[in-house]
């Protein structure tokens, strides 16, 4: 076995778990997209819980090495190119396709998943009257203009922000069916509309989330549902500590109202939306930012 030395993942997970051989790297090089060609792995985990995808996720952003999911179990990524020094990520190895660590704030699915476990979960509960559509990717993604961002990481964004919005509310649409007049809300972004630099990846995942809507209701209006959006702007909360304090800045000076907005600020529109007030309401993405973006 050829080996590139004894990578520091393997003090961290379980025997097994780490693989850094160069054939076995070699073979899971990977090349969908001949317009941008994949580059090697520096190592291959295969990770067993999350746990395991939790421990390799701190590894990877306190060493600045790029991760890229693997395995068409896990429901992470579309495909994505390897990259070269990335870490390879692969959870076709765990116990469960549906893992859920509260503490880490991680869960690892799969859409037969989302699709089955996910409907059945809120089934149990008396069925789906709306859905919010709430789930992104926002801490740590900025910084880099579109050309420099590797295909790995936009392709993670949008895995999450508008695969998964499109996939939740595909699984739950049946309920909402069932009732005739379910509610479907996303959330997208103000940054939609005014395109801030250095976010290329995740301003097309929200961007994405609003045509997704009107794209939506058009196709739910014959079953009763709505679907719209609301599009916050920098929101004070634990996701936006990384932000660079010059989009803070740019925020309270162009703000119509001058102070910081609050998670709170949200719940005012959401509930409107998703009452019986805004049934003949759809298709529309309604900014929540104190306005910040003016329409």
């Amino acid at each position: 076995m050829t080996t590139t030395g004894v990578h520091p993942l393997r003090e961290l997970l379980p025997e097994g778990s780490v693989s850094d051989d160069v054939d076995v790297l070699a073979a899971h090089r990977r090349d969908r997209a001949t317009f941008c060609p994949a580059g090697t792995p520096s190592v291959l985990v295969r990770a067993r819980s999350t746990e395991d995808v939790a421990t390799t996720l701190r590894w990877a952003h306190e060493h600045r090495v790029p991760v890229v999911p693997q395995g068409a179990r896990s429901g992470l990524s579309g495909g994505a190119n390897a990259v070269d020094g990335c870490v390879l990520l692969s959870v076709e190895k765990m116990d469960r396709i549906l893992d859920i660590d509260v503490d880490e704030q991680l869960a690892v699915v799969q859409p037969g998943v989302v699709n089955g476990v996910l409907a059945d979960r809120v089934a149990e509960l008396g069925g789906a009257y709306g859905v919010v559509n709430n789930a992104a990717l926002a801490d740590g993604v900025g910084g880099k203009p579109f050309h420099a961002i590797e295909p790995a990481e936009f392709d993670r964004i949008l895995s999450v922000n508008l695969r998964g919005t499109w996939l939740v509310s595909r699984a739950l649409y049946p309920q909402l069916r069932a009732r005739g007049d379910g509610r479907i809300l996303n959330i997208a972004s103000d940054v939609a509309f005014y395109g801030p630099p250095r976010l290329a990846h995740y301003v097309a995942s929200k961007g994405g989330i609003v045509a997704l809507t009107r794209a939506m209701a058009r196709d739910a209006g014959p079953d009763g549902i709505t679907v719209n959006a609301v599009a916050p702007g920098i929101t004070e909360c634990e996701a936006t500590q990384g932000i660079p304090a010059e989009r803070h800045e740019l925020y309270r000076l162009n703000r119509a109202l001058p102070r910081t907005q609050q998670p709170a600020d949200l719940v005012g529109a959401v509930r409107f939306l998703l009452s019986d007030a805004a049934g003949y309401v759809t298709g529309q993405t309604l900014p929540v930012d104190g306005g910040f973006v003016c329409r």
